[in-house]
């Protein structure tokens, strides 16, 4: 049986598109140092982050950036592909940026996904539907997001909000619970109106990184310590994608503990 047009599309879109994985990882996280490297059920952190990467047919390469030559050691140990970036360089997309630099100008790729390196699970698919999302030319930011269930999350800090408009185009991401819902009790706000959570993987077109990561911090970037906010200040656009998708991070030690079942 013959594909159809729409399938037949977006085959052809992609086979004409270069896509670049870009894993960063950097070894001093303040809350869990050497975090990549991490040993979770026999394998370093980093390596799993890599090998469930992999698995995203859409990837035309994928590469891990970091700053430390220990990582870099263990990437080169099961013939990953690795880059050494500057210590100075103050965020993952920053990392990107730098990557991409260094292919060519960057002439070599399209669009980049920036994968979070303390996701030892993260589903291929995931980054499947992200790079969907610049099967529209006006994306050149991308991102996912999935609706909250769970009341804890609503009011977690380290689970990032954000509410967007009807053509999914971010509007403001919060540490904070948003949509505030006036004259209802927060425990009541799950039922009263919907609310998503950001999951944190990134997809930038590659003519956009050097200008994006050019932007001097902003003061919503720092009231909220979320970098996504200085792209907005500044009139860039960020696109979102609704997922059934969530990986688990491992942001502390404890954390690492919880997905071992080590007590």
């Amino acid at each position: 049986m013959s594909l159809s047009a729409s399938t037949r599309n977006y085959t052809d879109f992609f086979k004409s598109m270069k896509i670049l994985g870009v894993i960063p990882a950097r070894y001093g996280s303040s809350r869990f140092p050497g975090k990549p490297l991490a040993d979770i059920l026999g394998k370093p952190m980093i390596q799993r982050v890599y090998e469930q990467a992999k698995r995203c047919l859409l990837l035309d390469d994928l590469i891990v950036a970091t700053d430390d030559e220990r990582i870099a050691s263990c990437i080169q140990s099961f013939r990953g592909n690795v880059m050494i970036t500057p210590e100075n360089l103050n965020s993952g997309t920053e990392r990107c940026n730098a990557v991409v630099i260094n292919f060519s100008g960057g002439a070599a790729f399209d669009v980049v996904i920036n994968i979070q390196g303390d996701e030892p699970f993260i589903d291929p698919q995931q980054i499947s539907q992200l790079a969907g999302c610049f099967l529209s030319e006006k994306v050149v930011i991308g991102t996912l997001v999935k609706k909250i269930t769970q009341p804890d999350d609503l009011i977690n800090p380290n689970v990032v909000k954000v509410v967007f408009d009807r053509n999914y185009k971010a509007l403001y991401f919060s540490r904070h619970p948003i949509p505030f819902l006036r004259g209802t009790e927060p425990k009541d706000w799950l039922n009263g109106a919907n609310y998503y959570k950001h999951i944190g993987i990134y997809g930038y077109r590659t003519g956009i990184l050097k200008s994006i990561t050019q932007l001097p911090v902003s003061p919503l970037e720092k009231a909220e310590s979320l970098e996504q906010l200085r792209w907005l200040e500044n009139g860039y656009h960020i696109y979102v994608k609704e997922t059934d998708y969530e990986s688990i991070a491992i942001d502390t030690p404890g954390d690492l503990l919880k997905i071992t079942n080590i007590s």
